[in-house]
């Protein structure tokens, strides 16, 4: 599992065997269950998350305890209540395991320390964590601007392979829209 993630990394940035072997000396290693929580809402988020294999999703409930969910992560890719992670305040979300899902994990405190000694891994941080955002903000503006249907379009365009993988109603509260909604585009998509 390590080595997958050795992979991506050599795949995104310079680094040396000894920083890989530093990286490697602080990861833990763990595997969760299908609808096993990895954080739940209320609680510090203390770790930084890789998925290996698996899915996952970050969601928040309202007053209505209607779940909204903010982000899917799925293989080489990255999943964390972030605000929580860096002020270490209670976590206003929950990410939890859509499927049987193989994790890697870093503390806030080696998180930090990989920072500040390896180059290329922070390199690495600062490059995800603008694609993050940039991706933010075109989900917003894709909210605010575009109807349902070319939000769904744009979501199957983007993301082919996950209605084989994630229920329908978690792919319209991901789209902001009812499962009822979701059901009439889809169904236009398919005559049309």
């Amino acid at each position: 599992m390590v080595e997958t993630f050795r992979n991506y990394l050599t795949a995104r940035g310079s680094f040396t065997d000894a920083e890989l072997e530093q990286i490697e000396a602080v990861t833990i290693v763990k595997k969760l269950k299908r609808r096993q929580f990895l954080l739940h809402e209320g609680e510090v988020c203390r770790h930084m998350a890789f998925v290996v294999s698996g899915f996952m999703r970050l969601y928040r409930t309202d007053a209505y305890a209607v779940e909204h969910i903010i982000r899917f992560a799925t293989e080489n890719w990255w999943i964390s209540d972030h605000e929580s992670f860096h002020n270490g305040q209670p976590a206003k979300g929950a990410v939890d395991a859509l499927e049987d899902t193989h994790l890697l994990l870093w503390s806030r405190e080696n998180w930090d320390l990989l920072k500040k000694e390896i180059p290329a891994f922070n390199a690495l941080q600062t490059q995800l964590i603008s694609r993050t955002f940039d991706a933010q903000i075109d989900r917003l503006y894709a909210a605010i601007s575009r109807s349902p249907e070319e939000r769904y379009h744009a979501f199957v365009k983007a993301f082919p392979g996950f209605y084989q993988r994630v229920p329908l109603h978690m792919i319209a509260s991901y789209l902001g829209v009812s499962r009822k909604t979701l059901g009439r585009i889809r169904k236009q998509a398919d005559s049309g």
